[in-house]
Formats: structure tokens, sequence, C-alpha cells
């Protein structure tokens, strides 16, 4: 599958901060998915140990939630663990998985922040660019922002603003269990972002793609 090589990943903190703000007026967050088209989603995540990291894309069919593909790949991690800079611990590995995909599925959702970001360009939003396909960030823990508790119900949610500006929603996949933190990461809009992780959901807390990758990431 095409992706655009944006940038060098091997940025001191400074520089990689200072890039994030570069590239964060490319990102598109206003267009709806068009859900009726979307065929396939990819779920993405990367797990770390021992300063290795282990990358996991996992396409699924929508509706059925079959698995299409999972690409692995693994490397050295060469960037530290520094909050808002995740991307650039985590990109490297997960382009690499990418490359391998035979077939570029039609939106990918990542366990971890797209536009809930002090910079706006959290992991989802990043690679958003890097790939020029919708990307949704389906965080599993509180970043940044204000909210109120949606209720108990499943598919609940409510908006997520920071500092005056809406960034993401917090929502309820499974009734009574902890909300995820939605976002665009690129070229969606929040409200069909909500549809199609509701939709890829079933009877756990996370969408199936990210379930299975965060599976298939395991070191």
């Amino acid at each position: 599958m095409r992706i655009d090589e944006l940038h060098d990943w091997n940025l001191d903190p400074k520089r990689a901060i200072a890039l994030q703000h570069e590239l964060a007026p490319n990102l598109i967050s206003d267009v709806p998915l068009a859900l009726d088209e979307i065929t396939s989603v990819a779920g993405v995540d990367v797990s770390i140990r021992h300063q290795r990291s282990r990358a996991a894309v996992v396409v699924m069919s929508v509706p059925g939630l079959e698995v299409l593909e999972i690409a692995r790949a693994e490397r050295e991690v060469s960037f530290p663990y520094i909050p808002g800079l995740l991307a650039f611990r985590e990109g490297p590995v997960v382009v690499d998985a990418l490359r391998q995909l035979r077939r570029a599925p039609d939106a990918f959702i990542f366990d971890g922040m797209g536009q809930i970001h002090p910079r706006k360009l959290g992991i989802a939003a990043h690679l958003g660019l890097w790939l020029g396909q919708p990307t949704i960030g389906c965080g599993k823990t509180h970043y940044i922002g204000e909210y109120i508790e949606p209720a108990e119900a499943k598919g609940s949610s409510s908006l997520i603003n920071y500092r005056d500006e809406l960034i993401g929603a917090a929502l309820r996949t499974r009734e009574k269990v902890k909300p995820v933190y939605i976002s665009v990461g690129h070229l969606a809009d929040l409200e069909s972002a909500l549809k199609l992780v509701m939709s890829a959901t079933t009877r756990f807390r996370l969408p199936e793609p990210v379930r299975a990758a965060h599976h298939a990431a395991r070191l």
C-alpha cells in the first residue's frame, strides 16, 4: 500500500515537537465517512518490551468482522518514552507493518490518540498524514481535555473539549463499562468516527480490529 514518508523519525524531542506543530494544520477532520461504502477496517497496535517493539495491523471485514489480513513487524526502540511524542517511539515499527499489507483497508482505528493531544497530533493523526487514509484514535485512558461522564448505556458519548476546542469524545462501548476516548486522526469527522467504532464493537470494550491487533502485537 502507498505510504508517504513525510519526514525522518530520528529527531531529538525539541525538533519532534516543532514538527508536530508544522504537520497539525494539514489534518482534515470535517469529512464524514461514507459508512455504507466501508467494507474493511484495520486495527493498529504496538507492544514494547525490553526496548523491542512489535506492531500489528489486523484488517477485518465490515460488517462481518472477519479477519482478512494480519501484518506484523518488529524493531528496536530508538526513541525515549515522552508523553505527547509516542508517535516517534511507535511510528517506525507501525510503518514497517503497514508496508506489508497487500491492500489498503478503507479506514484505520489505532490503539492510541488522534487529535486528543496537546498539539492535535497523536499517533492516529500523525500516521493518517503518512497514509492519506481515514484514521481514528481509540484511546483506553483519559489523556487531556474536559468532558462529562457519558450515560451508562452502550453507545452513549460525551464531547471532550480542550482549550475551548472540540477534540474528541468519550464513548461507552459497553453498558456500565469505562468509556474509550475517540478522536479523529485524519480524513473523517467525529460523528462518523464514533459510528464506525461502534459498528466494529461487539461484546468487548475495544472495537474488534483493535482487540485483534492488541493480541497480535504481544511480545
